[in-house]
């Protein structure tokens, strides 16, 4: 077995694989996908929407450390400027930061904290038919429903009718949100239209 900054290589399963979790969010939201590490970030931030069920109506940023990469604007007040996330790879950041753990905040009102974990690194491996999504437990809260703290308030109001917020709620997401129901064909579809769009085309050969 060999290892790369701390990334282990196990021959027996030549893929890359990363786990990513939304942070502070009950019950668990969970995807594994098998992407190249080679994928630029811009890419893996539609890879990640579309794997979670997301709408990529808002901003987006991946960071670790001190160092965070995204949508350059020299007009935003976040107090930094990120690095071009279109110029940037998933590979970049794990070599040039060591960083054994990435985040990917989409939403910056709402603030939603993906914990990506790289599972498994190879080098030199295909990105044919990626990425892929292995794995998916936990439905992907609705849009602008004020983050974890808010996502959370959501669930307690439309399951008990008591609540004084009950029907507001239930109108706020799909008519019947169950946190625990994953549409997985849907986001397989998604996740694979990507991959399709993002295939090497080959060229065509001439003839004489």
């Amino acid at each position: 077995m060999r290892t790369i900054r701390g990334w282990q290589h196990e021959p027996q399963d030549d893929r890359d694989r990363i786990k990513v979790t939304l942070k502070d969010v009950k019950p668990e939201v969970m995807r594994r996908l098998v992407v190249p590490v080679t994928l630029r970030l811009d890419r893996l931030h539609l890879t990640l929407q579309a794997a979670f069920g997301w709408t990529s109506s808002h901003l987006f940023e991946f960071f670790a450390g001190e160092v965070h990469w995204g949508i350059p604007d020299p007009d935003n007040d976040y107090g930094h400027q990120p690095m071009d996330a279109s110029k940037a790879r998933l590979c970049d950041i794990v070599r040039e930061t060591g960083a054994k753990t990435i985040h990917y905040l989409y939403d910056f009102g709402d603030s939603w904290d993906h914990v990506i974990k790289l599972e498994k690194w190879f080098e030199n491996t295909t990105t044919e038919g990626l990425p892929f999504l292995l794995e998916a437990a936990g439905r992907c809260p609705p849009e602008d429903v004020g983050g974890a703290p808010g996502y959370a308030e959501y669930l307690d109001a439309i399951s008990d009718p008591a609540h004084p917020a009950h029907e507001h709620m239930r109108l706020w997401g799909p008519e019947r949100f169950d946190p625990n129901v994953v549409d997985r064909k849907a986001l397989e579809a998604a996740v694979n239209a990507l991959s399709d769009t993002w295939k090497p085309r080959r060229r065509a050969t001439r003839t004489k």
